[in-house]
């Protein structure tokens, strides 16, 4: 993919967008597909299957473990439902449901998180949640996917639905470039994207901080340093022969999320390098704390999470090798 291209002057879209209108596409492509939200629907923006499937649309109140009750039970009667909430309730107040009523027996519901990660912004720490990857991480059998653009969450819905199974799926509340504007960009389940090759240093990056770890490289090649740049929106399973190939080719590993370290694309490289390729590591993400209210490209740059932050963390990590 080439990536010198002005990435400001392309249109900026929530990943939440791609979720609600490709449910409505699904919807009129199957009568099976059943949307679930706990009185959230024009956040999540599950309001466009409502409004156009309203016998196929239930509002579960503020009630997220009964959603995944009822989730699970249109599942084990043949329908496809997605459920749907910000991220914090989604993998937070409805974990113990989600475990037992649907990953365990391994039941074929969607769930649909937004709002995830600090850039929910002035929401404050309560409702920024950077550990629900590492939550659905832990439970037997669940996929997580986490795209980094409208285009790439539109066809992450279409790659959950198409799976057979429990998926999770991350989207986001602020507006991103929609970078993977291409005629050969292809979405495959459990597969990394590279978006640039280098042989100097590795950078797996997921969700927003793709784009910024986009930006944050071609800062690097000014500076000489060649970085390899791979887009990782399938957090579980992950590719792995990806990550040893890539940490392999440049010995030096750095992981970007908008997520805790603990737990989540951070942890995952580096349990697989661990086992089949010990390679020097470097996570960049959020480093056991909390979030805090602000605007969210102000809490970005705090938190280092934007293309400076990144840029920044890589060199002073080489500095110090």
């Amino acid at each position: 993919m080439p990536i010198s291209r002005n990435l400001n002057d392309l249109p900026r879209i929530a990943t939440r967008e791609g979720y609600g209108s490709t449910l409505a596409e699904l919807g009129r492509e199957d009568q099976n597909v059943v949307v679930l939200d706990a009185d959230l629907a024009a956040a999540t923006k599950t309001c466009v299957f409502a409004k156009e499937f309203p016998d196929r649309h239930i509002n579960c109140g503020i009630a997220e473990a009964n959603m995944a009750g009822i989730a699970a039970g249109l599942a084990a009667s043949g329908k496809t439902p997605f459920m749907s909430s910000f991220a914090m309730f989604a993998s937070g107040r409805a974990y113990e449901q989600i475990r037992n009523s649907i990953a365990y027996p391994g039941l074929n519901v969607k769930i649909g998180a937004s709002h995830a990660g600090i850039s929910v912004g002035e929401d404050g720490a309560t409702h920024q949640c950077n550990e629900d990857i590492a939550l659905m991480r832990s439970l037997p059998g669940m996929a997580i996917l986490n795209p980094s653009d409208n285009i790439e969450a539109i066809a992450a819905v279409r790659a959950a639905y198409a799976y057979k199974g429990p998926v999770y799926m991350r989207f986001g509340r602020l507006a991103v470039p929609v970078f993977n504007d291409r005629s050969d960009y292809k979405f495959e389940f459990g597969k990394g994207v590279t978006l640039r090759e280098g042989k100097d240093i590795t950078i797996f990056a997921t969700g927003l901080c793709v784009v910024e770890a986009i930006y944050a490289s071609e800062k690097l090649a000014e500076d000489g340093i060649d970085a390899e740049l791979i887009n990782m929106h399938t957090i579980k399973p992950l590719d792995e022969a990806l990550v040893v190939a890539s940490a392999t080719k440049t010995g030096r590993v750095f992981t970007v999320e908008e997520h805790s370290v603990i737990g989540g694309l951070g942890s995952a490289v580096c349990e697989t390098l661990s086992e089949k390729r010990p390679t020097k590591v470097t996570r960049i993400g959020m480093h056991d704390i909390f979030g805090e209210s602000g605007p969210a490209l102000e809490l970005l740059h705090k938190y280092g999470l934007d293309a400076e932050g990144i840029y920044k963390k890589i060199k002073v990590a080489l500095q110090s090798d």
